[in-house]
C-alpha cells in the first residue's frame, strides 16, 4: 500500500503520515524526486491525500496525476481531502481525473483540519489548544477509516448527491480564481533575499533576479511562502501584509 501526499503547509501531510503509521504502508510526498512510475506500478492499492481548494483538486496534484496516469489504470484507490470547513465533493472529484472505470475508489474520506490562510481577518488561525483538538478528532477518525479498509468496508464521503451539489456550488468559481490569481503574489520591501521562498516552492514560482525577488505567475496558492516567510514579506492573492502566520502541526 503507498499513500502519495501534496501538504502546503503540513496539515495533509500529518494525516498522511498518521494514516500510514497506522496501516504501515509507504509514504511520499508527490514533491520528491524519485521513480514514481515504478512505485505506483509495483503497488495494488495507492492512497491520495490533499487540501481542498475551492472543493477542487490543487493544480499541482492533477498535474502529477496526467503525467504518471497511464500507472494507475486498474488501481485500488484511496482518497482523502483536507479542509477547513466543509468541500462538499472534494473527495470524489479527484475521481474526475480519470476515464470512467479507470480506478476503483475503495475508501474516500475528508478531515477536518486548522486553517493556514493567514490574510483573511475574517478567517482567523486557531490556537495551538484548539489545534490539537483538530488531530486528536483525526486521529480517532483515521483509526475507522483504517479499520474499514482493513475490513473491506467502503465507504466513499463525498460521493453523494448534495455533496456532489455543495462542491459544484463552491467549484465553479475556482477555474477562474485559479487563472486570475496565478499573478496575484507580491514581495514588500521587507524581503531580506534570504531565499527561503525560493527553495520551498512547490511549483518552483519564486527567483532571485538581480538581485531582487520575483514572482514568475506559477502560483499554487498552497501558502507556504506565506506562512513561511521570516520577514513577512510574501502575500498570496489579497496585498495585505501579513500579522500572524500559521506554523503548522505542533511538535
Amino acid at each position: 500500500m503507498l499513500m502519495l501526499y501534496f501538504s502546503g503547509t503540513g496539515n495533509s501531510k500529518y494525516a498522511a503520515q498518521i494514516f500510514c503509521r497506522n496501516m504501515n504502508a509507504e509514504c511520499h510526498s508527490i514533491e520528491e524526486k524519485t521513480d514514481f512510475a515504478q512505485m505506483i506500478s509495483s503497488h495494488d492499492v495507492i492512497g491520495f491525500c490533499y487540501p481542498v481548494y475551492g472543493s477542487r483538486v490543487p493544480r499541482i496534484m492533477r498535474e502529477f496525476v496526467g503525467k504518471y496516469i497511464q500507472c494507475f489504470k486498474n488501481k485500488k484507490l484511496i482518497i482523502f481531502c483536507t479542509q477547513w470547513l466543509f468541500s462538499g465533493d472534494g473527495a470524489r472529484v479527484f475521481t474526475d481525473l480519470f476515464p470512467r472505470n479507470y480506478i476503483d475508489v475503495i475508501s474516500a474520506e475528508h478531515f477536518l483540519m486548522p486553517n493556514n490562510v493567514c490574510n483573511l481577518p475574517v478567517l482567523p488561525l486557531e490556537s495551538e489548544s484548539k489545534i490539537r483538538k483538530y488531530l486528536a478528532r483525526l486521529e480517532k477518525k483515521m483509526r475507522r477509516v483504517c479499520g474499514n479498509i482493513n475490513n473491506g468496508v467502503i465507504k466513499r464521503k463525498g460521493f453523494n448527491l448534495f455533496s456532489r451539489f455543495l462542491g459544484l456550488f463552491q467549484g465553479v468559481f475556482m477555474p477562474v480564481w485559479e487563472k486570475a490569481g496565478l499573478n496575484k503574489v507580491w514581495i514588500f520591501d521587507e524581503c531580506n533575499l534570504c531565499g527561503l521562498c525560493v527553495s520551498i516552492c512547490p511549483m518552483n514560482n519564486f527567483e532571485n533576479q538581480n538581485g531582487k525577488i520575483t514572482a514568475k505567475g506559477n502560483c499554487n496558492f498552497c501558502y507556504r511562502c506565506i506562512n513561511k516567510c521570516p520577514q513577512k514579506a510574501i502575500a498570496v492573492y489579497l496585498k495585505t501584509k501579513v500579522k500572524n502566520q500559521y506554523k503548522g502541526i505542533p511538535n
